[in-house]
């Protein structure tokens, strides 16, 4: 517990958490906190994320490999993301993603998605 709040601080390590698998060839870990949430997104080669939008500010940093992303109603912008790079994604903005090899991205968000934690995020899985 910390002395000025009472809030007992919190330590993971990635490597110990179990991955949520989703839909084939798409995995993630969750690590939550009151206001933000942080995952790794696991993805194989040419797997999909279905265009959707959501409240929730997004930052993108990929570590390893590299995302193809679609942003706007009709994937008017495309950028691809590649390792050490950041996409910052604004709230209800429409996009999609496809991975171009296998790729290991840093999802933040904010608020937290309660669709990922109550598991109601049917776009992502099988």
């Amino acid at each position: 517990m910390t002395p000025s709040t009472g809030t007992l601080v919190r330590h993971y390590r990635w490597e110990d958490m179990p991955a949520e698998p989703l839909k084939k060839g798409l995995s993630r870990k969750l690590i939550t906190g009151e206001r933000m949430m942080i995952a790794h997104v696991y993805f194989k080669s040419g797997e999909e994320v279905p265009r959707h939008s959501h409240d929730n500010e997004q930052l993108t940093y990929i570590l390893s490999g590299a995302l193809h992303f679609w942003f706007g109603a009709e994937g008017e912008q495309e950028i691809t993301v590649r390792a050490g790079e950041v996409v910052v994604i604004p709230s209800h903005v429409p996009h999609r993603a496809v991975a171009l090899e296998d790729t290991l991205d840093v999802d933040v968000f904010c608020p937290p998605r309660q669709d990922w934690l109550s598991g109601t995020d049917a776009y992502l899985r099988g």
